[in-house]
């Protein structure tokens, strides 16, 4: 009960300290005059946010009063948080993060592609559309992502289209239905971006073995472990790990590195 009231309490700061940073002209309402406190006045926030004065108030008063997640996604719009500050309001709401949409586009950070060139192993980063982002020069002798274009230095499309990446997995037919049920994952939640929807309808034309396996529906965890790569003729076993790097931009770091012997 005690970290309850807590959480009440902190929910309410954080709204009285968002509304106080907004001026009426940055929510679209007409300015000018004189107000005895910074910000936005409740009743602007509760018309904004489309629910009465008096329950909005209980909600910055702490009370215990339950809030849905679509009231807090039309909060955060009207508060004008970002997604952080998103993330923040419903922990404090509802103890729980916010189901988040993901996004496919999106851009390396400089430090990251820093960090990549720096290891020795190959890595490469990847969306959740699986669009290799950039990648070092181990991967690239290894996966040959250079060779393609970036409009087509997609690890899914690779994989499925590519002759070498094809050679390079040791028991492909064993292993290609894995990975594509990792990504059906990263699909998942990004549904309602076009771009993943049209990477998927043209493997199904292009490569039978897609949409065979893809029409199975299977999932499985995320690609950790180990796996078998053919090179000059030698199954060579990596073991392989993939790191979130940026949660908001859903980019993640894939590392391999040759297993050492036991």
């Amino acid at each position: 009960m005690r970290t309850l009231a807590r959480t009440r309490h902190e929910l309410a700061a954080y709204l009285q300290a968002r509304r106080a940073r907004l001026s009426p002209e940055d929510v679209g309402l007409p300015g000018g005059g004189r107000r005895r406190t910074p910000g936005l006045r409740r009743e602007e926030v509760a018309a904004l946010a489309g629910v009465g004065l008096t329950w909005y108030t209980w909600l910055e008063q702490g009370r215990d009063i339950g809030v849905s997640s679509a009231f807090l996604d039309k909060l955060a719009e009207v508060l004008k948080l970002d997604a952080g500050e998103r993330r923040h309001l419903f922990l404090l709401a509802h103890a729980r993060p916010p189901a988040e949409e993901g996004k496919t586009y999106c851009v390396v950070p400089p430090p990251v592609r820093r960090l990549m060139h720096e290891l020795a192993h190959p890595a490469y980063v990847l969306n959740l559309r699986w669009d290799v982002l950039a990648f070092n020069e181990a991967a690239d002798t290894l996966f040959g992502f250079g060779a393609h274009a970036a409009a087509r230095r997609n690890l899914l499309w690779l994989l499925f289209t590519d002759p070498l990446l094809r050679s390079r997995f040791t028991a492909w037919e064993e292993q290609a239905p894995l990975m594509l049920s990792s990504f059906r994952r990263d699909y998942a939640r990004a549904t309602q971006e076009a771009d993943i929807h049209a990477l998927v309808e043209e493997l199904e034309k292009v490569s039978p073995e897609f949409k065979q396996w893809w029409r199975r529906h299977d999932v499985h965890a995320p690609c950790v472990g180990v796996r078998r790569l053919t090179i000059d003729g030698e199954q060579v076993p990596y073991e392989h790990t993939s790191l979130t790097i940026d949660a908001d931009r859903h980019l993640r770091l894939v590392v391999y590195a040759r297993q050492q012997p036991q």
